[in-house]
């Protein structure tokens, strides 16, 4: 079968990932995501440290990326660090509810733990759909308090890139020489 050049939202379906799923075939090309699909996720999912959903190919229904939530805070350590955040973020906040907002010192979000795409999918829009999905389903959630997304982005530039692209913000210079950086993006918080 020959595969797609792009994916759009109708040709992919998200599910819970299934205890029953055999992941060991799973290779997105780096080593530590591999590790974590092949060998750790069913154990991570059966403590609840994550919620682990799979991104399907309606065709053939082959699992064609995998990725983690679970939930999360903005954390702000210092007041500098407090005073730039409000103001990148100031534009996502209803006048009346500012005062409120810039009293906190932590804000309410939903962590992208992992996010892998098949090596062989890479470049396919799949990476857009989950981000797009994500989005969709944190903008209008009403369970528990959800002010962010948030994502420890492996450094490099290729996937501190993608984030960029669809609106991600670094939340910290602090680890610009570590192994992940922390992002976050605001949803928008007022009707």
């Amino acid at each position: 079968m020959e595969g797609r050049i792009q994916y759009s939202a109708s040709d992919l379906k998200i599910e819970k990932l299934s205890k029953s799923e055999d992941l060991s075939f799973f290779s997105c090309g780096c080593k530590d995501l591999d590790l974590f699909f092949q060998k750790e996720i069913h154990l991570c999912i059966k403590y609840k440290y994550v919620s682990a959903y799979c991104v399907k190919d309606i065709l053939d229904n082959s699992i064609v990326a995998l990725f983690t939530l679970s939930h999360d805070s903005v954390l702000l350590s210092c007041d500098s660090e407090k005073n730039e955040f409000i103001e990148e973020v100031s534009d996502i906040i209803n006048g009346e509810y500012q005062y409120i907002f810039e009293k906190q010192s932590s804000f309410p979000a939903i962590n992208i733990g992992h996010l892998a795409v098949l090596k062989e999918k890479q470049g396919k829009n799949i990476g857009k759909n989950i981000i797009d999905f994500i989005i969709s389903t944190f903008i209008d959630y009403n369970i528990s308090g959800c002010q962010f997304i948030t994502v420890d982005s492996l450094n490099n530039p290729r996937t501190n890139k993608f984030y960029l692209k669809y609106g991600f913000i670094n939340q910290t210079n602090t680890d610009i020489n570590k192994t992940t950086r922390r992002m976050y993006f605001p949803l928008k918080i007022y009707d």
